[in-house]
């Protein structure tokens, strides 16, 4: 399987798919819109199965990358580059395994340029898998950045009344993150003569001093995509207004793009910065757990509550990849996937009932559960999830990252720990407020439970939250020598600039 190019066949499959759609014949509006939605839909299907053929084949002992391509390009002048590890190739299959409920869950909530919408979202798959893959800086940039462009046509065309303010918002602060990060490419260029992230991290001078500007650079990047506090308030207002299937695939997967960046370059090519910035990123990362969590228990609007809650949570992923322990990256990396499915469900669970009120906020709820029971009991396990609740995926990854951090200072444990709590606060305020009580709003006895398609959308969220909450090793074990190698590369680089200075 190794030599099959199975990676650039599910990276560019999606881009198929969505030309098929571009120059599909038009027929009446029905029809013709139909048969986007059935075409996206098997091709993000088509593209799951085949990216099972690299969950198959990918060997977990090894910690190279694997199901390697290689192509020069402008005469050498940059290279097509892909491969994955045990840490890309979750978020390739974290990524995959979420499109087609997204193309399904925007089944009747989108009723404008439907065949647009779909184009849009089969080439944002191509991009974030090009992403995740791309072993090559320059290729990895132009994936990275070109993300923006259709996430910023689905929130300006198919978002909500301030639609227009959010995606400019998106854009500017992303792409401002990213000119900074486009210079330190530039740089590394110069310094090693390549492109390619392998020789990069063999040729880059370790000991000079630019790598703390360099790992500035990228941080301003890395930091906003996550997003860190302060940079997160493109957030809330991108998921508001942003459709559902939007707001799904920004926090499950686009977030987590920030995290990878840390843990593909900021720890492996500057690692005496990374511990040098490790006591910053550990404070952003406590006032980002407490304070947004803070923020999220006073929102109104259930989206920015969860919104809010996602900043938090992604304190916890910097929290465990700056300890520079195989059990805090682990954690980080387990968190990110944890919480791909878990924001993805809630985000989910807010579009089905937004789709029967058009509304999203919370006073203008209650009493769900003696109308919509099955709803009322799928919101209850992601909302637990959520807050991290043992037997939950959720428990997981910020148990460890806890642990990780307890390792290097017992407040800075002891602060984060604080997170968990108020997770419970807000997310408990919002179950509370949503699903019981007396019924205050007529409308929501008219109301009808989930229909088979939402269950669909559900069923195996749920299934996959559990399943990792009680049986973590099938991650853990995938993850293990990918991250083992990076604290080794760590420690060594740190290890060798410490005795050469002593010379």
């Amino acid at each position: 399987m190794q030599s099959w190019n199975l990676l650039s066949i599910v990276t560019f499959f999606p881009l198929l798919g969505a030309l098929f759609i571009l120059i599909s014949p038009q027929q009446e509006k029905e029809i013709s819109e139909r048969n986007s939605k059935s075409l996206a839909l098997w091709t993000s299907i088509i593209t799951f199965l085949v990216s099972l053929l690299l969950l198959y084949g990918f060997d977990s002992g090894d910690p190279s990358y694997q199901f390697y391509e290689r192509i020069e390009i402008a005469n050498g002048l940059m290279t097509y580059q892909m491969g994955v590890d045990g840490i890309s190739i979750l978020f390739v299959m974290l990524t995959t395994f979420l499109m087609p409920f997204c193309i399904l869950a925007s089944w009747n909530s989108v009723k404008d340029r439907v065949h647009s919408f779909m184009i849009s979202f089969l080439v944002l798959e191509t991009l974030i898998i090009g992403t995740f893959c791309s072993l090559d800086i320059i290729l990895f940039y132009l994936f990275f950045e070109s993300v923006l462009i259709p996430m910023f046509i689905i929130i300006g065309v198919w978002g909500g009344e301030r639609k227009v303010y959010s995606a400019f918002k998106f854009f500017l602060y992303t792409l401002l993150g990213s000119v900074l990060m486009l210079a330190a490419i530039i740089f590394l260029y110069t310094s090693t003569g390549s492109t390619e992230l392998i020789i990069i991290s063999e040729n880059f001078d370790t000991k000079s001093s630019s790598q703390y500007f360099l790992w500035l650079a990228f941080f301003c990047s890395f930091a906003v995509k996550l997003p860190m506090w302060p940079v997160h308030t493109w957030l809330p207002d991108a998921h508001v207004e942003a459709p559902t299937s939007g707001s799904v695939i920004l926090a499950a997967v686009l977030l987590k793009m920030g995290g990878y960046g840390f843990l593909r370059f900021s720890l492996p090519l500057f690692p005496e910065a990374s511990h040098y910035f490790a006591p910053f990123i550990f404070t952003l990362s406590l006032i980002a757990i407490i304070y947004t969590s803070l923020v999220a228990y006073v929102q109104e609007d259930i989206k920015k509550l969860i919104a809010y809650s996602s900043v938090a949570h992604m304190g916890f992923v910097t929290l465990g990849i700056f300890t520079f322990s195989t059990q805090g990256i682990e954690g980080s990396i387990y968190q990110m996937l944890s919480h791909g499915l878990i924001s993805a469900a809630l985000f989910f669970c807010v579009g089905i009932i937004y789709d029967r009120l058009h509304t999203r906020k919370i006073k203008d709820y209650g009493g769900l559960v003696s109308i919509m029971p099955n709803f009322a009991v799928f919101f209850m396990l992601f909302t637990m999830a959520n807050v991290a609740l043992p037997g939950t995926s959720g428990f997981v990854g910020e148990f460890l990252t806890v642990i990780a951090a307890f390792s290097i200072s017992k407040i800075v444990a002891f602060f984060a720990a604080t997170g968990v709590i108020l997770s419970a606060v807000y997310g408990l305020f919002l179950y509370k407020n949503v699903v019981f009580g007396k019924i205050t709003n007529e409308t929501i006895e008219l109301l009808n439970d989930l229909s088979v398609r939402e269950k669909i959308i559900l069923f195996p969220l749920a299934v996959l939250i559990i399943f990792f909450g009680i049986f973590p090793s099938p991650v853990l074990d995938l993850i293990s020598e990918s991250s083992n190698n990076l604290v080794a590369i760590l420690d060594l680089q740190i290890t060798h600039n410490n005795v050469s200075g002593v010379k």
